[in-house]
């Protein structure tokens, strides 16, 4: 990355990314998951 782009903030695309899907996964991907691992555990 920083010879691609050498002004680059790792740093600021890390927390960027996890801004944008922590909030998706705690209120919709959590849940889904949870639903989804319950119909396949069914006999």
């Amino acid at each position: 990355m920083r010879l691609a782009l050498p002004e680059a903030n790792p740093t600021l695309a890390l927390t960027a990314s996890l801004a944008v899907t922590f909030p998706f996964n705690v209120t919709l991907g959590i849940p889904l998951y949870h639903e989804l691992a319950k119909w396949l555990a069914q006999p």
